[in-house]
């Protein structure tokens, strides 16, 4: 259950930071170009299709970073989840406290500023993400290795 447990966390961890990185190279940067005129609309089904793909990913990202947290095997070191856990917070915080109200700036009143704000405040998501693939490569390798 735990190997299980790892392997769900990896792969979630994984499909978010290859979507963070799609976003930040891609999308963000195509986004910032839409004009002002059909922003709004852009924005509003950007959110709508975002919800869509990334829902069930994040919601296993959660709970299996609080199941190894609350259940670490021994041969886990007890850094990596938490580790794992602070990268999570920093990602989700910076969801909700950057992007979302830049999101909901594009979808209400929409300048040229807020999709290059969108791009550059995307970094510490990016960061955070990326990092938390490795921690979690780093946990299965130390459960494999026991």
């Amino acid at each position: 259950m735990i190997n299980l447990m790892f392997l769900a966390n990896f792969v979630a961890t994984c499909l978010m930071t290859g979507v963070i990185w799609f976003v930040q190279w891609v999308h963000y940067p195509l986004l910032a170009q839409v004009p002002v005129d059909r922003a709004v609309e852009t924005a509003v089904e950007h959110q709508r299709r975002t919800g869509q793909v990334l829902a069930i990913p994040m919601a296993v990202e959660g709970f299996t970073t609080l199941g190894l947290l609350i259940s670490r095997p021994e041969s886990v070191q007890i850094f990596w989840p938490w580790f794992g856990a602070v990268l999570l917070a920093v990602a989700l915080g910076s969801t909700v406290i950057v992007s979302v109200p830049l999101h909901a700036k594009m979808a209400t009143n929409p300048t040229a500023d807020v999709g290059q704000r969108l791009v550059v405040t995307n970094w510490p998501r990016t960061i955070a993400w990326s990092l938390r693939a490795v921690v979690c490569a780093v946990m299965i390798l130390q459960v494999l290795q026991a």
